[in-house]
């Protein structure tokens, strides 16, 4: 029933009968899988030293996970390392660029930090090529002599390389995918990728503080035969002797693991077997990607940040909304986070502003759907105060 305060007063929308059963649409840490409870984890290795038998054996358990999952052939290494996807992004960028001219592409926030890391800290003077939020450079133009530096999926843009066909087959430099959005989302080209970069806490809805890292054989001839000019930190570390640190790809981590996040993550790859593997995890992203995109089109006022449906996230959809600035996305998000209607989808701070809503596969289609008309009535409301 509508509700009128006080007489002369804007009448206040009516609020949906039905919430989302988890209001959880988070883009980093995400949703956790459905069915998790904290008492499902497996305890053997909590308290347990990261190289006893149990520790290394754990670790060695979720490298193997991931591989099966990923269809990941056997040339190419899994890595868990500290520092989540920025760790592992700048782990590869400090061992292995310097070698061979640089072109770092720049369509979102985070494709902006490696810019600044090639550009302040590197200082090795890269070609930059940017595109403005929800756009795309042009990746037919890319001259892969260079080392290349990209985001697969723009978390911050909800925009997203189409596919692998743009990576030059005989490319000179090598590929770097800050792939952390989009790894267990999309059927990745790995024969195209030389280096891919993601965290659990995104497609897995994981724990964060970690990153993976996967180095193709080109990647690990790269590290084998280039010293970088510039010194590197211990946890960057990953060749000894001329001859890359194989432990690390075994479970050996660089530094102290957390063997909770650990398990945790383990709980995720199990249950994205039981739901199909990574076709399963993708499927349950386009589908949730459909339903949100549904909800678009039947509103005027709303829209994709991400204009081009082929080059459209089907994980971090970035939406429009008319005529909202900052304070207004504030003042809708706040209103559904205190109905418990949805949580954390106020677009990120450097993008446009908009919302932000997380279609992973950790997210179930029917809150996705539940929170449309959500939206009608905080649209509403924040128009309404």
């Amino acid at each position: 029933m509508t509700d009128l305060a006080t007489a002369g007063a804007t009448l206040a929308p009516a609020k949906p009968a039905t919430r989302p059963a988890r209001p959880y649409f988070s883009s980093g840490p995400c949703a956790k899988p459905p069915g998790w409870d904290a008492a499902k984890l497996a305890g053997a290795s909590l308290g347990r030293s990261h190289r006893s038998k149990i520790g290394k054996q754990r670790l060695q358990y979720a490298i193997d996970l991931m591989r099966e999952l990923l269809k990941l052939p056997d040339t190419h290494r899994i890595g868990i390392v500290p520092g989540s996807d920025t760790g592992a992004y700048e782990m590869a960028m400090w061992t292995m660029l310097g070698a061979r001219p640089v072109t770092a592409m720049a369509w979102e926030s985070f494709g902006e930090g490696w810019v600044t890391d090639a550009v302040k800290q590197l200082k090795i003077d890269p070609t930059v090529t940017r595109a403005d939020y929800g756009q795309l450079p042009d990746l037919g133009a890319v001259d892969w002599t260079h080392d290349v530096l990209f985001t697969w999926n723009g978390t911050t843009s909800g925009v997203r390389v189409p596919d692998g066909d743009w990576i030059a087959a005989d490319r000179e430099g090598l590929s770097f995918a800050d792939a952390t959005s989009a790894v267990f989302a999309y059927d990745l080209p790995w024969d195209r990728i030389d280096v891919a970069t993601f965290s659990w806490q995104k497609v897995l809805g994981g724990e964060g503080a970690h990153g993976v890292l996967i180095l193709g054989p080109r990647a690990v001839e790269r590290l084998e035969s280039y010293t970088p000019a510039w010194p590197l930190p211990k946890v960057f570390r990953l060749v000894s002797k001329g001859k890359l640190a194989e432990g690390v790809f075994k479970g050996e981590t660089i530094n102290t693991p957390s063997m909770l996040a650990v398990e945790d993550a383990i709980f995720a790859l199990e249950w994205a077997k039981s739901v199909g593997g990574a076709d399963g995890l993708i499927a349950r992203s386009d589908a949730n990607a459909a339903a949100l995109d549904r909800i678009v089109a039947a509103r005027d006022w709303l829209g994709h940040l991400a204009a081009d449906p082929a080059t459209r996230s089907t994980t971090s959809v970035c939406l429009t909304v008319a005529g909202a600035d900052e304070a207004f996305i504030k003042k809708m998000a706040g209103l559904l986070e205190a109905e418990g209607a949805a949580f954390d989808i106020a677009g990120y701070r450097d993008a446009p502003p908009g919302l932000r809503i997380w279609c992973g596969a950790t997210v179930d289609t029917a809150d996705i759907e539940a929170l449309g008309p959500w939206l009608d009535w905080a649209y509403e409301a924040a128009k309404a105060s």
